[in-house]
């Protein structure tokens, strides 16, 4: 169903546009505070490459760890920590190799190469889904223009392979690895620990925070789209035989915002609960729901604004053959609804992979019948006395291939092809007999769900929702950035009112007890006017401010200020300490 105009909507428009005008001011803040900025700009800067500076790295540090306790509290899920270079067999395995690649467009007046699907985003609703041919359609029929010289002569776009190469071991002949372009292939090669660890007890899952590289063909929009990038994914590993047994009734009062079967301009968005969702076969499996609303949770705690979160499904030409059911969740900024999580169901895809390249038992698990099954059946049973000293070097093999034979011959000799060799079998060599055997259970290849998420495009998110401009007067507008508490790099800024007659001895004692609160982070100011302090407070995000004065002196108190609402109050040092545990 469309959306009805009503006043929220109208006011949601507005905030939506207010958003996209903000988002070069809240880079020039970034910047000058000391959030993020371009990697070596000393040296001219190098595209898709940033620092966090020293607001942003505490930033980034609380994201990942309340992004960690989130998974890590549910009680099945355990955290590894896996080497950013991967050989390459094992992206061979996983098909990085053959298929990680996006299409790139290079003007044939100015040389210059942009990766094809960016070009067509004001064309093409969904331009990423395209296929060679059809982006080539596209470019002729739109007249797309070179962004450098304006000319709209392409040559056919061409698939680009997106990992950074490099070399294990100091010798001309080391072995080919890669810069990881994702963190998985490390939870799902420790699988078998894992699996132990938990006792082979299905459903569980592991975690991996850590750095990515994509050698990205034409990299912008600030941090949504880097070469090297911070990321966290999950790998849930479940029976595909058995429900997860998720209870998403407990989500009823909670509306998610969800696109099914692809792009926006071919199904409206519409509000449901996650319950309904998986309930009407919109979302086609429980764990792939229960993953969605957990990751809504984590991102109204991270602060984010709930109007500008939505979830968009894959569309068939989209997803990936494996995939069974895939969505995105989308987040609104500066740069439009931009693709920040993924949570897919991978079928056993992946494990099954690696399983077959390297010829393992190692990736299975074992489910247990619910009762057992006898099974008759004929066997043709070696004879080891003769096949053994027939045979000698090939009589295990012999044997084995000898009782796995379904059909059993009615005349001998009959000839046995064992690997490249065939031998001639001889009736004095097998018995044919009818055996029971019982099965209690089998070995299997569990199906993974997995959530992945873009840190930086969440960190970039945080602040835009966090961004506010009040007029206060003068017409000068005054910068709140309204970071939750759990997650901003500095929860106190500590301000005597002068430095002097005590004050600055007495906030520096202030500031030294309110970092012995574990978890605490405190910057101490003296500079300039009180107002001026608040002012730059504010707008970097911290939360409470403690103003220190000749009372505090007199008689222990001081005067907390609340970023947010901007009341102040007085209380004692040890009202402060209480309060400051209390946050944290």
């Amino acid at each position: 169903m469309g959306l009805l105009i009503t006043s929220k909507h109208l006011d949601m428009l507005k905030q939506m546009a207010q958003m996209e005008n903000n988002g070069k001011k809240l880079m020039s803040l970034l910047k000058k505070r000391g959030y993020i900025q371009p990697a070596f700009e000393l040296y001219g800067g190098i595209a898709g490459l940033y620092d966090y500076g020293p607001l942003g790295g505490r930033l980034k540090s609380n994201v990942n760890k309340m992004w960690l306790n989130h998974w890590i509290a549910l009680g099945n899920i355990v955290e590894i920590d896996s080497p950013t270079i991967t050989p390459k067999e094992v992206l061979m395995a996983s098909g990085h190799i053959g298929a990680f690649n996006d299409f790139a467009s290079e003007c044939k007046s100015c040389n210059s190469i942009f990766r094809s699907d960016h070009l067509l985003e004001e064309i093409h609703p969904n331009p990423d889904s395209l296929s060679q041919e059809d982006l080539f359609s596209e470019f002729e029929n739109n007249l797309i223009k070179c962004p450098t010289c304006k000319s709209s002569k392409w040559s056919i776009p061409q698939p680009l392979n997106l990992m950074f190469s490099t070399t294990i071991g100091a010798s001309k002949n080391g072995r080919t690895a890669y810069m990881r372009p994702e963190t998985a292939q490390g939870m799902f090669l420790q699988f078998p620990t894992i699996s132990r660890f938990f006792r082979g007890k299905l459903p569980f899952g592991a975690v991996q925070l850590g750095k990515g590289y994509r050698n990205e063909i034409s990299p912008r929009q600030g941090i949504i789209r880097l070469r090297e990038f911070n990321m966290a994914e999950l790998e849930y590993f479940i029976d595909p035989k058995k429900s997860t047994s998720h209870n998403l009734e407990i989500w009823n009062d909670t509306l998610l915002k969800l696109i099914p079967d692809g792009s926006e301009s071919k199904q409206k968005e519409l509000e449901t609960t996650i319950f309904d969702a998986v309930k009407n076969g919109i979302v086609k499996h429980e764990t792939v729901g229960w993953f969605m609303i957990k990751t809504y949770e984590l991102m109204i705690d991270l602060g984010l604004n709930p109007e500008f979160l939505r979830f968009r499904q894959h569309e068939k030409n989209e997803m990936a053959h494996y995939a069974t059911d895939c969505w995105d969740l989308e987040i609104f900024g500066s740069y439009g609804w931009i693709e920040c999580v993924g949570i897919a169901h991978r079928g056993s895809y992946d494990l099954e992979a690696h399983d077959k390249f390297i010829n393992t038992n190692d990736l299975k698990i074992w489910r247990d019948f619910e009762t057992e099954k006898v099974i008759e059946k004929t066997v043709c049973s070696p004879v080891q006395s003769v096949i053994g000293p027939k045979f000698k070097n090939y009589s295990k093999a012999i044997s084995e291939k000898l009782l796995k034979i379904k059909n059993i011959p009615e005349s001998f000799p009959f000839e046995l092809e064992v690997g490249e060799e065939t031998f001639l079998i001889q009736k004095e060599m097998v018995e044919i007999k009818d055996i029971k055997t019982v099965d209690r259970g089998e070995w299997f290849i569990p199906h993974v769900v997995e959530p992945a998420f873009g840190i930086d495009r969440i960190i970039w998110h945080i602040l835009e929702h966090s961004y506010n401009e009040i007029n206060k007067k003068d017409d000068e507008n005054y910068t709140i950035l309204s970071l939750n508490k759990k997650i901003a790099p500095l929860n106190f800024a500590v301000y005597p009112l002068y430095e002097k007659d005590g004050m600055k001895q007495k906030a520096d004692s202030i500031s030294q007890l309110l970092r012995e609160v574990d978890g605490i982070s405190v910057i101490y100011d003296g500079s300039k006017s009180i107002g001026r302090r608040y002012a730059r407070g504010d707008e970097i995000g911290i939360p409470f401010a403690v103003t220190v004065d000749l009372q505090t002196i007199e008689d222990e108190t001081i005067t907390i200020r609340y970023r947010d609402s901007q009341e102040q109050e007085r209380i004692t040092v040890s009202e402060l300490l209480d309060f400051a545990t209390k946050i944290v």
